[in-house]
């Protein structure tokens, strides 16, 4: 999983994605079982079971089909396809990377439609995986690895203060409780 938080406009849609195995929810979304949710603040009112994939998720609902989040999918998929040969620390660093991408991903009508008047001006910066404005924009990285055997890798890169120059990574290891 890689993922990252963004911080300024007031009432935006922020998602939470959720894992749960229980009965709550019906259907394996894994070979082992395990249910895979997604719920957010906009969209169904319920958890959604999710079939075995890989989503995208950006400050819409989930696989809304921006064309930066398109792109941030298939850098995903990419380094995915690379990760057998990386030691962990450098799948970890490619995904952070691919977080930072500040490509904008232009034209996108479905962001210019989304917000006409206020989109306009920072549209290029708005339009990129990594959202870089003053007072908008991706303040924390998140990529999370899950082995085979359950051990976790949970690192996460936040931005001190407001200065996008200065960041802090964090790393917390830990296994799965079978």
């Amino acid at each position: 999983v890689a993922g990252h938080q963004h911080s300024g406009e007031a009432g935006c849609a922020h998602q939470l994605p959720a894992a749960e195995a229980g009965p709550r929810c019906t259907g394996p979304s894994t070979e082992k079982g395990d249910i895979i949710c997604y719920y957010g603040n906009r969209g169904n009112d319920k958890p959604v079971v999710l079939e075995p994939g890989t989503y995208g998720l950006s400050n819409a609902l989930l696989d809304t089909p921006w064309k930066k989040l398109c792109f941030g999918k298939q850098l995903f998929l990419e380094a995915v396809g690379r990760s057998q040969a990386l030691p962990k620390d450098a799948l970890v660093a490619q995904l952070l990377d691919m977080l930072n991408n500040e490509e904008a991903q232009l034209p996108d009508p479905a962001i210019e439609d989304q917000g006409r008047e206020y989109v306009q001006p920072f549209l290029s910066k708005y339009a990129a995986v990594c959202v870089r404005c003053s007072d908008y924009g991706t303040r924390t990285n998140t990529v999370i690895l899950v082995d085979a055997d359950g051990h976790v890798t949970f690192t996460e890169r936040s931005m001190l203060g407001t200065d996008p120059s200065h960041w802090e990574t964090t790393t917390h290891e830990f296994k799965l409780q079978s």
